[in-house]
């Protein structure tokens, strides 16, 4: 029998790990598109004033040459990171307005001529930098460049080490503390995958997109104001079957148990060759075409909407660290950006990102079987394409259950939760908007871009422009102190020399340094 969140908190009152629960640790990684100021994807470089985009910490580029990544440190509450992405945000808007262009705030892109207008990132002629460009190309044979304009929020979470030194006392284990460290993180997944449906119904905000993003093909959506595409009761079309995911992955079998069969599913797949990969060759007339053609040429090709992470050294597999380290924190990427936000996400959803993970981690989490990982994919193929369906059922270990009253529960228990996180008023303010939301699917991300869409007979296209318009203003308001301002130019000027640095000082053929790292 399960015992209940109220009991094991009641266990935990008053005890050093409820102390240790006052701090945990949180990171952001958002993801936007550079656009131009007819609204089409920016064909310019990463501005150079921003610095190095192989080696600066915060301010990156992801699949493409336009689709930045701001990078948040690792802070212990979450205004702090809110506080560091907006600097963050100012920073680039300040780049950006200087050669007219602007951030496009939703998931799902603007208007895409062709996948000729999408340029895949450079990364200069380090074997680094050529590694990751190669991977890109790979990933551009393998499933279009379109799917690499797609941009959301990842949420990176951790509890402190003295949490989890209590926490092996008060379970009694006396194990490896690495170990112990492991099994729990993939009980904290378990739990996440069943319940992670409440944060697509909560945070989706991708329920329509430009009909350019199909190509004309029919994917079940419904003609909405002006070239869009729109998913009536849709909370986020980016991860259907329209997004991320892919029929080649379909084959993985990876398995979020524990960590040894996690890291044998992945490692199986990044050394297994597939057939239709093989046909598009690796390195064709001299050029590389991708980096091999297994299943995943490397672990980050997997799409999955929670990771298991380790901070690897320089040139470490991910995999690999994480067997020799064991997991350090989790990285959440089912998360849309919020197009009304200007950051895409605040510290509210942050707030609940925090108290709804330390749930996951506290509540009894069973293995999962074969048929409940199909019920956890079922439920979200259900939630992305019809989560504000009045009466919609989902499928539990207990049965089928209303999702409205599932996610009550769910929320029940967070308010228990909530009593002992870092801010509790916070955590309790942010539930009541969950609360609200579920009560009233009206409420959510979702909807308002569909009725704001319908109200102002706005196409997807032009909603979200005159939002990256709005949000550009936002952030070019707000101010930089002067000593942080400096210290950002010189980290963006210091990643420039420490990319010609690496280019200059690179002895090993590129051929031999991919070898390598592959064989590790």
């Amino acid at each position: 029998m399960q015992k209940r969140i109220s009991d094991t908190l009641a266990s935990l009152t008053g005890t050093p790990v409820a102390d240790a629960l006052k701090y945990l640790q949180c990171g952001i990684e958002k993801e936007g598109l550079r656009l131009s100021n007819e609204g089409r994807i920016a064909a310019t470089d990463h501005p150079k004033v921003l610095g190095s985009a192989l080696t600066h910490g915060n301010i990156t580029t992801d699949y493409s040459e336009a689709l930045q990544e701001f990078i948040t440190p690792v802070y212990n509450n979450p205004e702090s990171a809110i506080a560091h992405m907006q600097q963050l945000h100012t920073f680039n808007a300040q780049a950006l307005a200087a050669q007219d262009e602007y951030l496009w705030p939703g998931s799902m892109p603007c208007y895409l001529a062709s996948e000729d207008d999408i340029r895949i990132a450079e990364y200069g002629s380090s074997n680094t930098g050529k590694l990751k460009h190669i991977y890109r190309v790979g990933l551009a044979y393998r499933y279009g460049k379109i799917m690499q304009c797609i941009a959301g929020i990842h949420y990176n979470f951790s509890p402190q080490e003295d949490f989890w030194q209590a926490y092996q006392a008060f379970l009694g284990d006396t194990g490896c503390a690495k170990e112990f460290h492991s099994k729990q993180y993939f009980a904290l997944i378990r739990n996440f995958r069943r319940h992670s449906w409440l944060l697509l119904y909560l945070f989706g905000a991708s329920p329509a997109l430009d009909a350019s993003f199909v190509g004309g093909r029919d994917v079940g959506l419904q003609q909405g104001p002006g070239a869009s595409l729109i998913g009536p009761y849709a909370t986020s079309l980016r991860m259907s079957d329209l997004g991320y995911n892919n029929n080649a992955q379909s084959k993985l079998n990876v398995c979020f148990n524990d960590l040894p069969s996690y890291a044998k599913s992945l490692d199986y797949a990044i050394h297994t060759p597939l057939a239709q990969y093989e046909s598009i060759g690796v390195k064709v007339d001299g050029e590389y075409r991708q980096l091999n053609s297994n299943l995943l040429q490397i672990e980050n090709e997997f799409y999955s909407d929670i990771r298991p992470k380790r901070v690897a050294r320089p040139g470490q597999k991910p995999v690999h660290a994480l067997f020799e380290g064991g997991v350090e924190y989790v990285e959440v990427r089912n998360l849309d950006l919020n197009p009304f936000l200007p950051l895409g996400i605040d510290a509210e959803q942050s707030h609940f990102m925090n108290v709804f993970l330390v749930w996951c981690l506290l509540t009894d989490s069973p293995i999962i079987d074969e048929q409940e990982c199909d019920w956890i994919d079922a439920n979200q193929v259900k939630v992305v394409r019809e989560g504000r369906r009045p009466g919609l059922m989902l499928q539990s270990a207990n049965g089928e259950l209303m999702m409205r009253q599932w996610g009550e529960d769910i929320l029940a228990g967070l308010r228990e939760v909530a009593n002992l996180m870092p801010d509790p008023e916070a955590c309790h303010k942010a539930i009541d908007t969950a609360a609200d939301k579920l009560a009233d699917s009206e409420l959510t991300p979702s909807a308002q871009i569909l009725n704001t869409m319908q109200e102002g007979n706005l196409s997807y296209q032009q909603l979200i422009m005159q939002l990256a318009k709005q949000h550009q203003d936002f952030h070019l308001q707000q101010a930089i102190p002067a000593d942080t301002l400096r210290q950002m130019q010189a980290r963006a000027h210091q990643s420039l020399l420490d990319q010609a640095q690496l280019e200059a000082e690179q002895t090993q053929d590129f051929d031999g340094f991919l070898q390598a790292y592959l064989d590790q």
